[in-house]
């Protein structure tokens, strides 16, 4: 029976203990914490410790170990100034030189969902509603249920309301306004941008040849399903009490908080984590931008410039840490695989190949 990884236990202990701290603190001592949400609060902590546990296990495998490590190293390093982070001189600077090139691939990746895009205008629409709902409704549900944001009306008129976050007084409007409206409905919004989002996920899967040929139950239903359960009774509670004077809002209250808590803990789990694993992309974009400015890698065979001299010395240190050895032997000495471009290394096989069966 395999032992927990010790670093990934703590991380996640950590991230929970954090979580926990926050929600106290946040809630000014508990004082603004509704104890009918504890249910999502203990589930949210759980998640916590799972995602904590899971990332610092995928952080640990040396691909993307070196992703994050270059890039938190290459943050503070200004595009062009050296290749080769094990050569390129430590420069101190106020503020981090890659904070334009993050600030960039965040909103292009995590906002605009720009890579998406370019596979199709329908599958982008998709995203964005998934995505887009998705995350306003986090927003908006975490502060809530950590007592971090609160409403209460005023001793002398009901019909105005007092928004407290942290503790301090920071908003009030009347119930009958259109600030009220929007507030008061943000969580059906982004049941509405969900559900366009589901419809088109379901066109796609029963639709798109490739996608029918590789999907798998586990990985891409259940977390449409879930997202469906989350969305369908979040709304089934606002029918209840705007539109049924409050008919089975119990029932529907008890089976919204099961539906959100079960897919809190399926995000470690599932194909919704790559949410957290989409963070290295930060990292790979300045690791693209500097490299692509720096010092060059040419091809031992042909002499032409392929990459960047960073990428291939990384490449060999990932390769050797995985136990890879595509060291041999050549005319000029020993030769590493990575040292070969990509147009070499096709013709390599062939000639090889060739000579294997005696032409």
């Amino acid at each position: 029976m395999r032992l927990p990884n010790r670093s990934a236990a703590i991380a996640g202990m950590v991230l929970t203990l954090g979580s926990a701290a926050a929600i106290f603190l946040g809630s000014h001592g508990l004082r603004d914490f509704d104890p009918a949400l504890t249910g999502y609060a203990i589930g949210a902590l759980m998640a916590a410790f799972a995602v904590g546990y899971r990332f610092l296990i995928w952080a640990q495998r040396p691909p993307a170990r070196m992703y994050f490590k270059r890039g938190l190293e290459l943050v503070f390093r200004p595009a062009g100034a050296a290749a080769l982070a094990e050569k390129a001189p430590r420069q101190s600077m106020p503020l981090p030189h890659g904070a334009g090139t993050l600030g960039y691939a965040l909103a292009r990746n995590f906002v605009a969902q720009e890579f998406i895009r370019r596979r199709g205008g329908l599958r982008w629409i998709m995203h964005l509603c998934l995505s887009g709902g998705c995350t306003l409704a986090f927003a908006i549900t975490f502060p809530l249920v950590f007592g971090w944001i609160h409403f209460e009306s005023f001793a002398d008129n009901a019909e105005m309301y007092r928004v407290a976050a942290f503790g301090v007084n920071v908003d009030s409007f009347s119930v009958h306004s259109f600030k009220a409206f929007v507030m008061f409905n943000l969580l059906n919004i982004s049941a509405l941008l969900v559900l366009v989002g589901l419809v088109l996920a379901a066109f796609r899967r029963l639709t798109d040849p490739g996608e029918r040929a590789t999907q798998s139950f586990a990985e891409d239903i259940v977390p449409l399903l879930l997202i469906l359960a989350v969305t369908a009774t979040g709304l089934a509670l606002t029918v209840s009490y705007k539109f049924l004077a409050g008919r089975d809002h119990a029932i529907w209250a008890i089976v919204h908080m099961v539906s959100v808590v079960s897919l809190l803990l399926y995000i470690p789990f599932g194909k919704l984590f790559h949410m957290f694993q989409r963070t290295c992309s930060l990292c790979v974009s300045r690791y693209k931008r500097v490299g692509a400015t720096g010092l060059r890698a040419h091809c031992r065979r042909c002499g032409e410039d392929y990459t960047s001299a960073m990428h291939v010395a990384d490449l060999k240190t990932v390769l050797d840490e995985l136990g890879f050895d595509y060291r041999f032997s050549g005319p000029q000495g020993e030769v590493h695989y990575q040292d070969i471009c990509p147009a070499c290394r096709r013709g390599l096989l062939a000639l090889n190949q060739g000579r294997t069966i005696g032409r």
